[in-house]
């Protein structure tokens, strides 16, 4: 299980990294889902891994 917390803020983002942040469902900075460690969840991160914060479960 990964903890992805959102702690920079979308604003000056690309739109493709803002549908990616939304659709992890990180609206605003704080914001965090605990998800189980998968490949779509490492491709997710690393789009938006400058804005993220990533930590085991």
């Amino acid at each position: 299980m990964k903890k992805v917390t959102l702690v920079k803020s979308t604003i000056g983002a690309l739109p493709n990294q803002k549908a990616t942040a939304k659709s992890l469902g990180l609206n605003k900075i704080g914001d965090f889902i605990i998800h189980e460690d998968n490949a779509v969840l490492a491709g997710k991160v690393k789009v938006i891994s400058h804005l993220v914060k990533v930590e085991n479960a």
